[in-house]
């Protein structure tokens, strides 16, 4: 039976028909058919990609390119959208010692407001991919769910996994809730045996882009070398496509809990030093022998934390912070000390990655001596421009460290943490002092 999806397939397949004799088109026609159908499998290899931004383009959307999909990416920015549909490629810089580009072939894009023309997009996907930010999120749940219900009154059996790329605890079933309230009850039962809601922990850094790479090409994006991607494995529902750079993992949380803790709070950990040391890039901030000792130093204490919790390899963990250090330096990235450590208020949150990497710390046996350097470090980040610092300097001032440390990350002020980071708030001034300029 044809399937008259696949139409696009006929100009390649029509001028074989002709060019057999009348006598040969039965024998053909199997052969025919096989053709037709192996070009239906690749066909269906379809990867919606929601947001085209920093991780829709420089990461998610270069792994499905380079796998075989099409890659259709689903924004709201006409401008962007337009650019992607006439050109269907984009370029990424690898940013390195010796910096290449790639150029992502085989994608198109489809406005976000057409949510008609979105839901037949993934009524005909093999999978979807969020990476919109965690306050957009909410906004694209419904043109999620009209996907899915258009999927069910086509009586698509294939279950379609959505990856979730976004910066957001229990971020599977937070979206979940949100498509299930979009979707009428008679389509309840379809969501839960045929959509799987999967999340990932995004590790690639893709720095802000300065202003002349955006002149060079506004559809260019730099990143790092690093596109390893993995995923929970007990989200998936049915036969996940092989995808290069996905790893299914079975022990998903601690990935999640090594991101936060050794990626993330590293990453701080430089920022803060680096900032009252008066540096401008990340990179240079590790150059700086103190800090990348300290920086080390607090992701070890992590790591023995990590190690005691979820039984990690210890010579694997330290090849991972050794690789971190590494990537942390990377000058041709240019990370600024402000992106990585701007809005303090939430890095400085109860389970965030230097409040919550030391209280994890506490829990297995470890003292977080250099977590707590860090933490009075950010009680100090106050670049111009950013969003939260004034508010967490206002406490500072008003409620002194100990009751900043209360409110903003819900420590009590007889803490073990609270204690250790009063004890070095003076102290790290001096200790990081500020380069002359």
């Amino acid at each position: 039976m044809w399937n008259g999806r696949l139409r696009v397939f006929d100009a390649a397949i029509l001028p074989l028909l002709i060019r057999q004799e009348e006598w040969q088109i039965a024998g053909f026609l199997p052969i025919c058919a096989t053709l037709y159908f192996c070009l239906e499998d690749q066909a269906l290899r379809k990867a919606v990609q929601f947001g085209a931004g920093n991780i829709g383009r420089g990461f998610t959307g270069q792994l499905f390119s380079e796998s075989g999909f099409e890659v259709v990416f689903v924004d709201v920015v006409p401008e962007l959208v337009r650019m992607l549909n006439e050109r269907r490629s984009y370029p990424i810089r690898i940013a390195c010692e010796n910096p290449w580009t790639v150029t992502v072939k085989n994608v198109r894009a489809v406005d976000g407001r057409d949510i008609k023309a979105v839901a037949d997009e993934i009524c005909t996907a093999t999978l979807m991919c969020t990476a919109v930010g965690v306050n957009v999120l909410p906004k694209v749940a419904p043109t999620i769910a009209e996907g899915i219900k258009a999927r069910a009154d086509a009586d698509v059996i294939e279950p379609i996994n959505i990856i979730i790329c976004e910066n957001l605890q229990n971020m599977a079933e937070f979206l979940k809730g949100e498509v299930k309230k979009h979707l009428p009850e008679q389509y309840h039962d379809y969501l839960e045996d045929k959509v799987g809601f999967v999340e990932s922990v995004v590790g690639r850094m893709v720095p802000v882009m300065t202003e002349e790479q955006k002149a060079e090409d506004p559809l260019l994006v730099v990143v790092e070398p690093y596109k390893h991607l993995p995923i929970s494995k007990a989200g998936i529902k049915g036969n996940f496509p092989e995808i290069a750079g996905i790893e299914l993992a079975d022990n998903f949380q601690s990935f999640v809990d090594r991101k936060l803790y050794t990626h993330n709070a590293g990453h701080a950990v430089a920022a803060y030093l680096g900032y009252l040391r008066g540096y401008h890039y990340v990179y240079q901030a590790m150059n700086d022998a103190q800090i990348n000792t300290t920086v080390r130093a607090a992701m070890t204490e992590t790591g023995e934390a990590l190690i005691k919790k979820y039984g990690l390899d210890p010579s694997e963990h330290q090849a991972h912070i050794e690789d971190l250090i590494s990537r942390f330096g990377n000058v041709a990235l240019g990370d600024q000390v402000s992106r990585v450590g701007g809005d303090p208020l939430r890095k400085l949150g109860p389970n965030d990655r230097l409040v919550g990497g030391a209280k994890l710390c506490l829990e297995y046996g470890v003292f977080p001596t250099n977590l707590c350097k860090a933490i009075a470090a950010a009680l100090r980040f106050d670049p111009p421009g950013d969003p939260t610092a004034p508010k967490v300097q206002t406490m500072v001032r008003e409620l002194g460290i100990a009751g900043a440390l209360r409110e903003i990350s819900g420590l009590s002020e007889d803490s073990e943490i609270t204690r250790e980071v009063v004890r070095q708030y003076e102290s790290v001034v001096e200790e990081f002092r500020r380069n002359p300029e």
